[in-house]
């Protein structure tokens, strides 16, 4: 069933999204949410969007499986039910724990496996490296092919070359992969352009969200794709978390959502899906409750207003410099590639927005030792003067080393 197909009333979405938003949600479905659900399909079906010129329809909410979703069962079952069925991983999230969790589940529950649109991703670029992670990936995830595989976090399209290529077409041919494509946090823009030029990118994972969407160069690049028929999913939608407290500006904005029967975290995705080049927001979703809201939102169909989406550009103006966009080759030229500036930010993201320090300081240990010392003596006001959003990277660098080392 396609996006527009569905009929889903703003009433319903009151009913289940309540006033007060997330919180409020499981309330609102009653306390055995997980049999209602599977009584009232269309009361709870997300709905689907073309995966770019795949030919396959995925659902327009994935399931983040960063934080080890997988370990709960009972949501995995429940995204199932609510036709969040296309699901994210990686070999390394969770420290495998996801990918094995997913495993666990199809091993309960074989015959959802064709329901399921299933993604991970490798660390390696090598063939032999990609090879033995999808192999591992396999394995872990009881499964005997992936949907799409990932080249994960590349920051440059030179990161893929033609022996890439081959790679993904004999593991397509051996029934191991059906798509192939890349994630990215850096250089999104550059990134995109890049792989509508090669022509052989299936689909591609990218930060993209209210504060990235409306610029010219994101706009441009992702039409670019859009014409190659390559399918896009955009990940770290809230564009940099939940509302902060104290900030009168956020909470204004904030209330007027609520208003109007959805959060400002909902609104975020509602602002994503309105771009129908968008085939999926890739969401992490670690408990029911963020799982309920996120369906909610999706089977929404009450479109944001127009001052609705001027406000949410206002904000991202105004607030330019709490949020780093990923144009790393201007900041980490700046420093003359001693830090790697862009992950360092994203751990820090990890941690303040996610809530989720341990991941957050296991990430920044992967940063060798020796630029984790020489971060909080170097100079950074170049990198900072050449910034376009004016972040202040120096002092950014030195909370890290303190709050994640």
């Amino acid at each position: 069933m396609s996006f527009d197909e569905k009929k889903w009333s703003r009433r319903n979405f009151l009913k289940t999204a309540g006033a007060a938003g997330a919180g409020s949600v499981l309330t609102a479905l009653g306390g055995n949410y997980p049999a209602r659900a599977a009584d009232n399909p269309e009361l709870s079906t997300v709905p689907q969007r073309p995966f770019g010129k795949s030919g396959i329809n995925v659902s327009i909410l994935s399931l983040g499986g960063m934080f080890n979703t997988g370990s709960n069962q009972l949501l995995l079952k429940q995204a199932v039910n609510w036709g969040v069925t296309y699901w994210d991983t990686a070999d390394c999230y969770g420290w495998s724990g996801s990918e094995k969790g997913i495993g666990k589940y199809l091993s309960r529950f074989p015959e959802d496996r064709k329901k399921i649109f299933l993604v991970t991703k490798s660390d390696d670029r090598d063939p032999a490296g990609l090879s033995r992670l999808l192999a591992r990936s396999l394995e872990r995830m009881n499964t005997d092919y992936v949907d799409l595989y990932f080249v994960h976090g590349i920051s440059g399209i030179d990161e893929l070359n033609n022996r890439t290529r081959a790679w993904a077409e004999k593991a397509k041919a051996d029934g191991k992969i059906r798509l192939f494509g890349f994630s990215t946090h850096s250089n999104m823009e550059e990134c995109l352009l890049g792989a509508a030029r090669l022509g052989w990118i299936d689909g591609i994972m990218m930060t993209y969200n209210y504060r990235l969407m409306h610029t010219t160069e994101m706009r441009r690049a992702v039409e670019s794709c859009a014409r190659a028929g390559i399918g896009l999913t955009a990940m770290k939608t809230q564009g940099g978390g939940s509302v902060i407290t104290g900030s009168e500006a956020e909470l204004k904005l904030a209330g007027r959502f609520v208003q109007k029967g959805f959060s400002d975290a909902q609104a975020k995705l509602m602002a994503v899906w309105e771009n129908r080049q968008i085939a999926s927001i890739c969401s992490q979703m670690p408990n029911l409750t963020i799982l309920a809201a996120n369906t909610a939102a999706a089977l929404n169909r009450t479109s944001l207003a127009a001052v609705d989406r001027m406000l949410l550009q206002q904000h991202a103006v105004e607030t330019a410099s709490a949020y780093c966009a990923g144009c790393t080759r201007i900041c980490e030229t700046a420093v003359g590639g001693r830090v790697p500036v862009g992950d360092v930010l994203r751990c820090l993201m990890y941690s303040r927005s996610y809530g989720d320090r341990d991941y957050a300081a296991g990430c920044f240990r992967e940063i060798p030792q020796e630029i984790r010392n020489k971060m909080p003596g170097l100079d950074y006001s170049l990198a900072e003067a050449r910034c376009p959003r004016k972040v202040p990277i120096g002092r950014l660098m030195r909370e890290a080393v303190k709050e994640l080392a």
